[in-house]
């Protein structure tokens, strides 16, 4: 005689970078194993894999490679909410009182961060323009190291980011091309260019919550949770 097949709710909810919906269920033991692990790795890799993983269980009819970190992050966040609820309480040490404090986040009020400057268009003169495209999550790793190797980091970001090049009315998507074909078609940019690259990954949309809280002191501090933070706490 079998066990019985537990059946799970299904849910809806859309992506910020396209407004598609998508269904997903909540996560099972077999995920919270996986998000345990990612948890007590405190790795970048392992926290990405555990992603990866979870997402692709749980979200159904989703290429989840192609999806940008910030709409993963969201569906996690998501899946949290349903999975257990909407509401995660931890404790910080108060950095001038060197207290605990204890902090209460509610998933349903944290949205995207939209930088004004933000924009996918760059202009390279006045009849051509790149196209950018948010990094994935395979290509999350090319941001270690960024601090210390700034130039050499950046530009392999930037090849990796770029969809097309509008010139006029023929677009070039770099799909079509070699790695070194970019490259030297990145480096032919004018130099104003580069700092507008910069400007879009610094201004990539991002999740983010502001927790308020009094302190030991009686002083009232915000807490700022960006990104992965707020579900591997």
């Amino acid at each position: 005689m079998a066990l019985p097949k537990i059946e799970l709710p299904l849910f809806e909810t859309k992506l910020f970078s396209t407004g598609k919906a998508v269904k997903f269920r909540p996560f099972t033991v077999k995920e919270e194993k996986i998000l345990l692990i990612a948890q007590e790795a405190n790795e970048v890799d392992q926290t990405l894999l555990a992603i990866r993983q979870i997402i692709g269980n749980c979200v159904y009819d989703l290429d989840v490679e192609s999806l940008p970190m910030f709409d993963m992050e969201y569906l996690m966040l998501q899946l949290r909410a349903k999975s257990v609820n909407n509401v995660i309480t931890f404790s910080i040490t108060d950095p001038d009182t060197q207290k605990p404090v204890e902090i209460e986040l509610d998933i349903d009020t944290i949205d995207l961060t939209v930088d004004e400057r933000h924009s996918k268009e760059i202009s390279i003169n006045d009849d051509m323009r790149l196209i950018m495209r948010y990094p994935r999550l395979d290509e999350v790793s090319l941001f270690k190291g960024y601090e210390g190797n700034e130039v050499n980091t950046l530009f392999k970001i930037m090849i990796a980011c770029i969809d097309c090049v509008v010139d006029g009315d023929t677009i070039s998507r770099m799909e079509d091309f070699t790695t070194q074909e970019i490259e030297d078609f990145v480096e032919s940019f004018p130099g104003r260019v580069i700092e507008e690259l910069k400007l879009f990954f610094e201004t990539i949309p991002v999740l983010r919550y502001e927790a308020k809280y009094i302190n030991a002191n009686g002083d009232e501090k915000t807490l700022v949770l960006e990104g992965m933070e707020t579900f591997f706490i």
